[in-house]
């Protein structure tokens, strides 16, 4: 704070300074020369001219003596001068046309001059200048006022420091792993928005920590129950003695494999969406021909009797989103209802004023509210009906984060056919 403070202290006391400085040297330079026309003291200026009308009555031989004996007796310095003692070009083209003039002696002093209209000659009045010496009074001022400026300034500096070392700490105390970003900072402050992005990035940074552990659980476990099972099927096909028994434990090694396989893709596809610098291929797409498509595909592979309808806004046309992350999410959705649906599944797709909505309901037992936020996690998976455990845990996740790349959010109610009802709603302008 220090540092800070007088760095700008001493740049406003600089300006100051040298403004003021710059002030007096115009003052100086170009001041007596306006002086001509403003009459800096107008009190000589009146007397001189009061004189000169008073030796239009002397006699023009008798006007020298009197302007000594008049200065002589009043004590001021005035002096009667020939026109050709008087230098400068100017300065006679002023008495000439009867107006004032003024110079600058070599001692400091200034003469004031005019012409006498009656003889040409010149009376001239010297005085001393103005004193510009600044007494203890204006130093004194000048101090207060530059005491004022560093008190303002000190006023101004104090709750910004103030802010940055609680935002210095709250960093410090993330960096040694404490996971919580706490620091105070008021919505008045100047660095509020900076706070802000490092509670955001906080938040991510501790999702992003919070999503490796539960993945190194998940492998840990999803892994080693296939090569568990693959290390026993291949011990028994060698204690084998029949081809017919051999292919049946290679068959069931080619089960495991292809669940290793899933479970490999839908992790790195997770992991993907997970990248900070994860970018979008955004273009418009005809959600009217894509959505139909995608749930007729999903429909061949469904439990037999389960009825899918698909319904899509006709102004679907021109839809902007990235269509492969889109499709993932609507076939996860899909494969998710198909799972706990007993008769029927409903797609909907509506264009809602500025953002687009995508809407899978089915007719399952649907998911309690005390899960409904959980259901999103990564590696998370609700008890079935056949309380078996199927997938990974991961489509719903990738879902949220599939929105949330599209500025978005997904989210999950009870539907009006009793089960789940699924949404996922983006902005309908382009995504950044």
């Amino acid at each position: 704070m220090v540092r800070h403070f007088l760095q700008l202290y001493l740049l406003i006391v600089l300006t100051l300074a040298a403004a003021s400085w710059l002030q007096d040297w115009l003052w100086d330079t170009y001041g007596r020369q306006g002086a001509e026309a403003a009459f800096q003291d107008r009190g000589h200026a009146a007397a001189l001219a009061v004189l000169a009308e008073h030796l239009r009555t002397v006699p023009s031989a008798q006007r020298r003596e009197a302007v000594a004996t008049l200065a002589e007796r009043t004590g001021i310095d005035l002096e009667l001068f020939e026109p050709r003692d008087i230098a400068g070009e100017e300065t006679l083209a002023r008495l000439g046309r009867g107006d004032p003039a003024t110079l600058a002696g070599a001692d400091g002093r200034l003469w004031m001059l005019r012409e006498l209209e009656d003889d040409g000659r010149v009376l001239a009045f010297r005085y001393a200048a103005p004193d510009t010496e600044r007494s203890a009074i204006e130093w004194l001022l000048a101090f207060l006022l530059y005491a004022a400026i560093a008190l303002v300034i000190m006023l101004w500096l104090w709750p910004l420091t103030r802010d940055l070392r609680r935002l210095e700490r709250a960093t410090v105390r993330f960096g040694d792993r404490n996971w919580t970003f706490d620091a105070d900072v008021r919505p008045g402050s100047q660095v509020y928005g900076l706070a802000q992005a490092f509670r955001r990035m906080a938040a991510r940074i501790d999702g992003l920590i919070g999503s490796h552990k539960e993945m190194s659980h998940a492998v840990a476990h999803e892994i080693k129950t296939p090569l568990a099972r693959m290390r026993f099927e291949i011990e028994m096909a060698q204690a084998a003695t029949d081809r017919e028994t051999v292919h049946a434990h290679l068959r069931n090694i080619n089960v495991d494999i292809a669940e290793l396989d899933g479970f490999v893709t839908a992790a790195l596809d997770y992991a993907i969406l997970e990248r900070a610098e994860m970018a979008l291929n955004v273009a418009e797409h005809d959600f009217r021909a894509i959505l139909p498509a995608l749930t007729e595909s999903v429909a061949r592979g469904a439990p037999p009797g389960l009825d899918i309808r698909c319904e899509v806004d006709p102004r679907a046309a021109r839809v902007s989103c990235d269509a492969h992350l889109m499709e993932i999410v609507l076939r996860n959705l899909l494969y998710n209802a198909t799972r706990y649906a007993r008769k029927e599944i409903r797609v909907t797709f509506t264009v809602d004023g500025a953002c687009h909505r995508l809407d899978v309901e089915d007719d399952g037992p649907g998911i309690p509210p005390a899960d409904r936020q959980r259901v999103f996690d990564s590696f998370v998976q609700l008890g079935a009906r056949d309380a078996r455990k199927s997938g990974y845990g991961l489509g719903l996740a990738i879902v949220k984060r599939v929105a949330e790349w599209h500025g978005g959010d997904a989210r999950v109610a009870e539907s009006p056919l009793g089960g789940a009802a699924f949404t996922v709603h983006w902005p309908v302008q382009r995504p950044t």
